[in-house]
């Protein structure tokens, strides 16, 4: 007997140590601004209804917005949520319908892209001006690629051309991660976002408080570990070269999560594409430069220069 209880006493607190759950924090509570109107207005927009589909084995959560004649579609990146645009939706809602949503862990470009149809199919959208950021931002390269017809102009922001290079830098830490307890993926994750993310975004609180929030429950281990196999998914993107969809690119000279040679490749990529570089503001420009990015963005969507 006692040597059986030998034998189970370490399977228990493996067990235990790998439910332990993941705290969970709200963006409210992590914001450590000194200027409230930021968190008071995320906080706003969060209590317009949502919509939700079901399609490709999921739940996707959406919201729409506005009653203009064209319609906005802005897709997040791989920690990010539909309420990360708020800033921009509130401001372009008044002279567009905007759409956002929360992507499901659907773990590749072809479900994704068809989750995304699926959506404007219902709220009978036939074409788009798409707004993406990293992970969007290749998925937008996606949807251009795969349903041209539904896309009028495309944003590429804070984002990367097909390469081989993060499958190739993270296959380890990906194996590992899916053998991980949640709460350790989600340590790790915090981590990454604290000593780079951040401090790059100028350590703003809005953008700080929501990112972290993220990893506090508002996001799932299968979430991201579903996104990470959508940035390393690969397709034959449209030719860069002859495009005549209207494109412009984002970037941020210091951007701790593409790589300067990506930024390159994307640019010498889409020969076509507007490009406007913003300073020192990181990886989440539309969350804590909202007021040049809106600017930007506003620019581009008129047929203006910036």
């Amino acid at each position: 007997m006692k040597k059986r209880l030998r034998w189970l006493l370490p399977i228990v607190l493996i067990v235990i140590v790998y439910l332990i759950p993941v705290p969970k924090k709200e963006a409210v509570e992590l914001y450590d601004g000194g200027d409230k109107q930021p968190i008071n207005g995320l906080t706003a927009f969060r209590k317009l209804p949502t919509k939700t589909i079901h399609t490709q084995g999921y739940d996707w959560t959406y919201l729409v917005l506005g009653n203009g004649p064209k319609t906005i579609l802005f897709l997040h990146g791989m920690t990010g949520g539909y309420d990360f645009w708020w800033q921009q939706m509130n401001a372009f809602s008044h002279d567009y319908r905007v759409v956002s949503l929360t992507y499901p862990p659907v773990d590749n470009l072809s479900d994704l892209g068809k989750g995304v149809i699926a959506i404007l199919d219902k709220e009978k959208i036939d074409s788009v001006i798409v707004v993406g950021s990293s992970l969007g931002g290749y998925l937008t390269q996606y949807l251009l690629a795969t349903y041209p017809q539904r896309i009028e102009k495309a944003v590429l922001g804070n984002t990367f051309p097909k390469n081989d290079i993060y499958e190739e830098a993270n296959h380890t830490k990906v194996a590992v991660a899916n053998w991980l307890p949640e709460w350790a993926v989600m340590n790790a994750l915090r981590g990454n976002l604290v000593n780079q993310v951040i401090p790059a975004s100028e350590n703003n609180p809005l953008a700080k408080a929501q990112l972290l929030e993220n990893t506090y429950g508002r996001m799932s281990k299968a979430q991201f570990l579903a996104r990470y196999q959508c940035v390393v998914d690969k397709f034959q993107p449209i030719d860069g070269k002859q495009t005549k969809v209207p494109l412009l690119i984002l970037e941020s000279d210091n951007d701790p999560l593409i790589l300067p040679q990506l930024r390159t490749q994307l640019k010498q990529y889409y020969t076509t594409a507007q490009v406007h570089t913003f300073h020192q503001k990181g990886h989440f420009p539309y969350l804590n430069a909202a007021n040049e990015y809106n600017t930007v963005l506003g620019n581009f969507l008129v047929g203006t220069n910036d």
